[in-house]
């Protein structure tokens, strides 16, 4: 496959926000009662942070599920824990046997994936299933931004229009660093954009993201020319003030427009750069590890569904 045609991440952001114009993401049902403990694999668990965000729950990942599911065994047993949220897009990998794990202790499962055939649908009592575009692998923009809009019931059309409306700085690509300066309610989207850096860049671009209350902490102690300090709102205090770029989005902010707005950010940011992603992706699909009891290679691209 020639991967030097593969899109880049804003136009893969735009492109889903055309999918869900046009195709609703489900409403995700908050009625649960008792906490969740809610489960999932890298932005899956970012994911999950956002979506479970505004009522009490138990976040955990596949390093520490096993533990934590040990550890809440009083509260299963009374009854105050009765379900266990899994999210996986794929449907494998971890989500397989937390699901077992979760139906051991004799929790209810629910799984949020965009694989309704998956090994993991087939354990879960409840299965919430988005749609998704198809995707260069590790991008996985349809799939979670899906989930979250679900969540926060946001427009992906006024999305959209935020995004067009945005004027880039001079020398915005000539940059060596960058750095995202969040909303504290949107916080956890930080994760996901070091998750982007480690993806495209590696080791080659220095992409940071913090909340707001985290950038006071000295993350900014050692400002630099040659950093570009982006923030949704004010900045006082974080980057050279010359290399500060203020985005005053108008109306309510919510975590699917930071996510969508960052990203597609980010994609420009890869547009300017050596592509790097597109010159090794087919070496790690082919030569890098494999999912959990696989022996067949990534696909470069992810299918739709």
């Amino acid at each position: 496959m020639n991967t030097t045609n593969l899109p880049n991440l804003n136009e893969i952001v735009l492109s889903a926000l055309d999918f869900f114009i046009k195709n609703t993401p489900p409403k995700l049902n908050h009625s649960q009662t008792g906490i969740p403990l809610v489960v999932g694999s890298g932005n899956a668990y970012n994911t999950g942070q956002i979506i479970f965000s505004g009522r009490p729950a138990i976040i955990a990942n596949e390093s520490n599920f096993a533990r934590i599911i040990k550890n809440y065994q009083s509260l299963i047993k009374n009854k105050s824990i009765k379900e266990a949220v899994v999210i996986s897009a794929s449907g494998e990998k971890d989500s397989v046997w937390e699901l077992k794990l979760a139906k051991k202790f004799d929790l209810q499962t629910t799984l949020l994936t965009c694989s309704s055939q998956s090994s993991a649908a087939q354990l879960a009592d409840k299965i919430v299933v988005y749609r998704k575009l198809p995707e260069p692998y590790t991008y996985n923009v349809s799939t979670y931004l899906g989930m979250i809009l679900s969540a926060t019931g946001e427009n992906p059309r006024k999305i959209k229009e935020a995004i067009k409306k945005i004027k880039l700085p001079k020398n915005f690509s000539k940059y060596q660093a960058y750095a995202f300066v969040l909303p504290d309610e949107c916080g956890q989207i930080a994760a996901m954009l070091e998750i982007k850096r480690h993806e495209l860049f590696g080791a080659h671009l220095s992409i940071r993201a913090f909340s707001s209350g985290e950038a006071r902490h000295a993350k900014f102690v050692n400002a630099w020319e040659k950093e570009l300090v982006i923030s949704f709102g004010q900045n006082k205090y974080f980057g050279l003030p010359k290399q500060r770029w203020e985005i005053n989005l108008a109306g309510q902010i919510g975590a699917g427009l930071i996510m969508a707005l960052s990203y597609y950010l980010i994609g420009l940011i890869q547009t300017a750069q050596p592509p790097y992603y597109k010159k090794n992706i087919t070496n790690f699909c082919q030569n890098g590890p494999k999912a959990y009891g696989e022996k067949k290679p990534f696909s470069i691209i992810v299918p739709g569904n």
